[in-house]
C-alpha cells in the first residue's frame, strides 16, 4: 500500500513551484493540462451518452496530455517524488490537473517561474 498523505493538496502545492521551472515544461503544461481537462469532459460525456467515438477521443486526449507532461517533468532539474502506487498516481494526477496547476497559473506562480526560468 502506498504512502498516505493526510492533506495531499497542501503537500502537492508546497513543492510544486520547485518542480515546475524548466521553460519547456512550463509551456507543455499550458497545453497539456487544458487538454487533460477537455479530454476528461469528453470522456465523461461519452460515458453518459454511451458513445464510442468521444470515448476513444477522450482516452487518446488523456493519454496524450499525460505523455506530454511526463516528458516535461523529465526536463526538470528537480524531479517530482515518484508515485508510491496506482492510487497515489491517480490522486496526484487528478489534483494537479484540476486544482494545483490552475492555482499555479492563477496566483502568478507560472509567470514567476517563467521570468526566473531555469534553462537546461
Amino acid at each position: 500500500m502506498g504512502r498516505h498523505r493526510p492533506n495531499l493538496l497542501t503537500w502537492q502545492w508546497r513543492g510544486y513551484a520547485a518542480t515546475h521551472r524548466n521553460p519547456i515544461n512550463l509551456i507543455v503544461h499550458l497545453i497539456a493540462v487544458p487538454l487533460f481537462v477537455l479530454a476528461s469532459l469528453v470522456l465523461l460525456s461519452a460515458l453518459f451518452q454511451l458513445s464510442v467515438l468521444p470515448l476513444i477521443l477522450g482516452v487518446i486526449g488523456l493519454l496524450a496530455a499525460l505523455a506530454l507532461q511526463a516528458h516535461g517533468h523529465r526536463l526538470e532539474s528537480k524531479p517530482q517524488e515518484p508515485f508510491s502506487d496506482t492510487t497515489d498516481a491517480v490522486q496526484r494526477l487528478l489534483l494537479e490537473q484540476f486544482f494545483t496547476f490552475p492555482r499555479f497559473v492563477l496566483n502568478g506562480g507560472w509567470w514567476r517561474a517563467w521570468k526566473t526560468r531555469q534553462r537546461r
